[in-house]
């Protein structure tokens, strides 16, 4: 991380300067703001900026100055993506069948933000209602990966992948509800929380709402855990929501994996791909683990085959959200979100309850299977960041040949994963593995994606 330039600095870092009053959260706003200007007409990172940033920047600093500031992300500049709800500004789900109505109030987790002094300075990017991982929609058009402009950040969180390799602040909002976190921050170089199911309220929920979680991406595991521990809040209009734990999520995290029992996963109840080099990164990130005193050995959790599960999951969410866009609006959809939906639209209730029977006996086997292990070391993409132009062909079979094969099994067991960098390929993009613990541990995700990124030691600003 620079040691000059603010846009480039952690959360933690801004933080710092700013209790020695070394820096004000308006340098710091100008300095991510100057760098918006200068890369994101390529990069497209966002759906739209927030004109009184400037202003929250201006409040915060006269805290600082009086000696009172507000909470943990205090003067911190923040994104939010475009599926959640900021007050004030249209929530357009990346979708030209919205409207630009702006939002009445905040989602929880942007109140939870903002309780605790975070200056939001947009709202990013996002596929079309978050439904696949290339970072493209009819709306805002193609978002493009800072580390090579020819590559997709991923998706469905893609402008916030992008904003975070291109250093636009340091904490970003993603959702999650097949990869949509951890798939971009894997292919940007970030970290992405998925957290435990109900640990980060959200509402309205969206049309994957019984698998979707929101979570940070950032530049390093530490400022997710800060940045986590302001969104962890219980909301009353999330019925999933957890109780409240008032705890920061840094607590242990330098505690490492020392005795700690590693499953390495190859498995989730079907061959999926993994190319070469993310093979080697894997058992890479093994060894760093065992070096630092984990028990790691292959293993399988003898799941069944998520692909049959997650497929109904996903398709009958589309199919639903076709059935829910009025006729008249319909072409305006992503083509893929039609192609999937057709696939789906007619299948029987009966089926439905089976995939969410068959769901459960995924997570009773993720549930069994840590019985013996702390946590589950794993792939979190089968290759590097695809191209950024490609259109997309045959989404039900890209979904687990290009996508998400190796994400997709935790939402359905709904249990916390963390994708982590590792270092750079042979073509310079970033590659990642994930890590995931039993529901409800997300202490211990954080506590292995510190001790990999310890021992990885990697650079995770893209040379822009």
């Amino acid at each position: 991380m620079s040691d000059t330039d603010p846009a480039l600095m952690t959360a933690e870092a801004l933080l710092a300067l700013y209790a020695r009053r070394a820096l004000s959260p308006v340098e710091a706003l100008q300095a991510v703001t100057e760098r918006v200007a200068r890369l994101n007409p390529w990069v497209n990172a966002f759906a739209c900026l927030n004109p009184r940033a400037h202003v929250a920047a201006g409040d915060s600093a006269q805290r600082w100055a009086s000696g009172r500031p507000m909470g943990l992300l205090d003067g911190v500049p923040t994104t939010v993506k475009d599926l959640v709800n900021i007050q004030g500004f249209p929530t357009r789900r990346g979708s030209r069948t919205t409207d630009a109505t702006p939002a009445t109030e905040d989602a929880p987790l942007v109140t939870g933000l903002k309780a605790e002094g975070a200056v939001i300075i947009g709202k990013t990017t996002t596929t079309e209602f978050g439904w696949k991982t290339p970072g493209d929609c009819p709306l805002h058009g193609i978002t493009r990966n800072p580390w090579n402009r020819d590559r997709t950040p991923g998706g469905s969180s893609s402008g916030a992948g992008a904003a975070g390799a291109a250093s636009f602040g340091p904490l970003h909002v993603g959702t999650d509800a097949g990869g949509s976190i951890r798939i971009p921050a894997a292919w940007c170089g970030l970290v992405g929380v998925k957290p435990s199911f109900g640990r980060i309220p959200q509402w309205p929920h969206g049309a994957f709402s019984g698998v979707a979680c929101a979570g940070p991406m950032t530049r390093t595991v530490r400022d997710a855990a800060l940045m986590m521990s302001a969104m962890a809040r219980f909301d009353a209009r999330d019925p999933y929501a957890l109780p409240d734990d008032k705890r920061d999520w840094r607590d242990d995290i330098e505690d490492g994996v020392t005795g700690l029992r590693v499953a390495l996963v190859r498995r989730h109840g079907f061959d999926a791909p993994l190319d070469a080099e993310g093979d080697a990164a894997l058992i890479a990130a093994a060894r760093m683990l065992e070096a630092q005193g984990a028990i790691v050995e292959e293993a399988d959790p003898a799941l069944p085959d998520t692909r049959a599960i997650f497929g109904r999951v996903w398709g009958v969410a589309l199919a639903r959200l076709v059935a829910s866009t009025p006729e008249e609006k319909r072409p305006l959809l992503d083509a893929g979100i039609e192609e999937v939906a057709r696939r789906q639209a007619d299948m029987p209730a009966t089926d439905f309850l089976g995939a969410e029977l068959m769901r459960i006996d995924a997570a009773h086997a993720m549930a069994r299977f840590h019985q013996r292990y702390d946590l589950i070391l794993t792939a979190a993409t089968p290759t590097a960041a695809i191209g950024a132009d490609q259109p997309t062909i045959r989404p039900w079979e890209a979904l687990w040949r290009d996508w998400a094969p190796w994400t997709f099994a935790f939402n359905l067991t709904r249990q916390p994963a963390i994708s982590v960098p590792v270092g750079l390929d042979e073509e310079g993009m970033p590659r990642a593995v994930q890590v995931a613990a039993a529901l409800y541990r997300d202490d211990l995700c954080f506590r292995a994606a510190r001790a990999i990124e310890r021992a990885a030691a990697v650079s995770n600003v893209a040379p822009v």
